[in-house]
């Protein structure tokens, strides 16, 4: 390592070897240090969309119980630190530079090194244990069979709603991709489920019958609100409390349950960041019907100022066909990650799709000016979509936090 280099500086430079899925690698070395069998209850969460959001809510109910929790996910907004949490704080910037040491000069001779997610993984399991946590929530990263985080034993696996999304890794039908998803589901541990779609609930249900256990589908409401808005949390909430309640030795009140849904933080989701400014992860189809759905019920016909930038490898088209309704101009700006869509590439879709005035940004600052310059003028509130790279960097600018892109 370079002596100007930071760990993490090299960790993002693993990046550059892209995604692998498998167990194999990541077993070895969850194993060779020590953590492969966490001495923790394990919750682990898979699903197209909502993951982050269920995740988050069984963090925020068990904290509320008293209980010691270690929350992974991905990706990161600003932040990376955000990825590892403990009982809502991040992994301070110390120990998340010493465990990444400590993994880079023991994989150092190793043939095919880990990738950047199966050494994130790691240095999570690290960090649990070394704070002895009672309560492990683990978001997958993709799919849920090959994912990393399916080498560590969980007690109870949650899939949430199944979309269309990945398909180039997990197949292009709900089945194909629903069975990909219902790999997490363990010999005789208990699964959660959202509704589902015919095909990935016949997934599931097959995958549960192959693993001689049962599935509760969450359709029943429940009489709790929750701080995030949009109907389709209080299904995520379903699933946090349906999971709590199998989960082996932990106490949960009604009390917690409540106070948990009521203090729960998940940026991106549908976030009012400013008045008038709203932020929302949405990227496939699946999630951009519910953020359509969430708009309507919040903003009525009032059409969008939206800043949008989108992977390349999603369905773009489509998604912005979903849009083109609720929005009254599209702004386009540049975003400092190699997965997005060129603007002028996506202003060429626009075109096609909808009547809106696209205009394209030199840069993302000049898009929040001109967007906020619309605002003041009276027309419908901002919308920031259409990539997780696009809000981390857009949330950066409007908090004037210091941020790092990623490609993972």
């Amino acid at each position: 390592m370079d002596a100007r280099e930071t760990p993490l500086d090299w960790l993002y430079g693993i990046q550059h070897f892209g995604i692998k899925l498998g167990l194999d690698g990541i077993t070895r070395l969850l194993r060779e240090l020590g953590v492969l069998y966490p001495r923790a209850n394990v919750v682990h969460v898979a699903g197209t969309n909502g993951k982050g959001s269920t995740c988050a809510m069984i963090e925020s109910i068990a904290r509320a119980a008293g209980y010691r929790t270690g929350l992974f996910t991905s990706p990161h907004l600003i932040d990376f630190r955000e990825r590892i949490r403990i009982c809502g704080e991040m992994i301070p910037a110390a120990d998340l530079d010493r465990h990444i040491t400590r993994i880079r000069d023991h994989i150092k001779d190793w043939d095919a090194p880990p990738t950047f997610f199966e050494i994130v993984l790691a240095i999570a399991l690290l960090h649990f244990a070394e704070n002895e946590t009672d309560l492990i929530i683990l978001e997958t990263g993709m799919g849920g069979r090959l994912d990393a985080t399916n080498a560590i034993p969980k007690d109870i696996a949650v899939i949430t709603p199944i979309g269309i999304d990945h398909a180039q890794y997990l197949g292009n039908t709900l089945y194909a991709i629903g069975s990909e998803k219902a790999g997490i589901i363990s010999w005789h541990r208990p699964v959660i489920s959202a509704v589902q779609q015919p095909e990935a609930r016949r997934a599931i249900d097959e995958a549960c019958a192959a693993m001689d256990t049962g599935v509760y589908y969450c359709e029943e409401p429940i009489p709790y609100t929750c701080n995030l808005p949009g109907a389709h949390q209080l299904e995520n909430a379903r699933m946090a409390v349906a999971a709590l309640a199998e989960l082996p030795g932990l106490l949960i009140e009604q009390r917690h349950i409540a106070e948990g849904l009521n203090n729960v933080q998940w940026p991106g989701r549908f976030e009012e960041i400013r008045p008038g400014i709203i932020m929302d992860g949405a990227h496939n189809p699946h999630a951009m019907h519910t953020l359509l759905d969430t708009w309507h019920a919040t903003f009525g016909s009032r059409q969008a100022t939206c800043i949008f930038a989108a992977s390349a490898d999603k369905a773009v088209e489509e998604n912005i066909s979903l849009l083109s309704p609720i929005v009254g101009e599209w702004i386009l700006p540049p975003v400092d990650s190699p997965r997005i869509l060129p603007p002028a590439d996506a202003q060429t879709l626009i075109a096609a799709a909808s009547p809106a005035p696209c205009t394209l940004a030199a840069t993302l600052p000049e898009a929040l000016r001109l967007a906020e310059q619309r605002l003041a003028e009276g027309y419908g509130p901002i919308l920031i979509c259409g990539s997780f790279f696009l809000l981390g960097e857009a949330r950066a600018h409007l908090t004037g936090a210091a941020y790092r892109p990623t490609a993972q």
